[in-house]
């Protein structure tokens, strides 16, 4: 899946409002929810990249930070 978070997230927003609707047939809202399903995962991987990218930038810049007050 290519997509970006936000665009993710929209389309899940379009999925939750379809299933709330309760206009679908049964076929069609086990569809949608496996694609929802899908998107969730998706938007939790590219948060827990995100969250690493942070923790590894933190803690560079800390033990850069450290390293400097040491000399």
């Amino acid at each position: 899946m290519n997509l970006t978070y936000e665009q993710a997230y929209k389309k899940l927003e379009d999925i939750l409002e379809k299933l709330e609707s309760k206009g679908a047939s049964l076929d069609e809202s086990l569809s949608l929810y496996e694609e929802g399903i899908s998107l969730y995962k998706h938007c939790n991987k590219l948060l827990e990249n995100a969250q690493l990218k942070i923790s590894k930038f933190t803690k560079l810049g800390i033990e850069e930070e450290l390293n400097t007050r040491e000399e």
